[in-house]
């Protein structure tokens, strides 16, 4: 038998509604990499309208601008990050990591823990 690993997943919130998780860290980091909503969207293998949906949740949510954006043009649209979403974005990759840390820490405890009564 292969032996168990643990898993976790976290997400923040505001209104009791769903505000950044890891779907959400990704369509953001893609828009960071990619200048717009339409190439991340086909990087991810969202539809745009998926893609979009999802920034104008967090947008109506968040009380600050998340995206920067230039309307089109010879060269086409594109979107940037603001600082703010950059910043919150970074807090969460803490947060990501120290939980991800405790989890397996107590994990290792737990189960070691059991095996030893075993």
């Amino acid at each position: 038998m292969k032996p168990f690993v643990v898993r976790s997943k976290i997400w923040l919130e505001t209104n009791g509604h769903p505000f950044l998780g890891e779907g959400r860290y990704r369509l953001l980091k893609a828009v960071e990499s990619k200048g717009s909503i339409n190439a991340a969207a086909k990087d991810m293998g969202v539809s745009y309208r998926k893609a979009w949906a999802q920034l104008q949740a967090m947008e109506e949510a968040a009380p600050f601008p998340l995206l920067i954006r230039t309307v089109g043009g010879k060269d086409g649209g594109s979107s940037r990050l603001t600082p703010e979403i950059k910043h919150l974005m970074g807090q969460f990759e803490q947060l990501r990591e120290r939980i991800n840390y405790e989890t397996g820490r107590c994990f290792m405890e737990c189960f070691n823990e059991n095996e030893r009564r075993s």
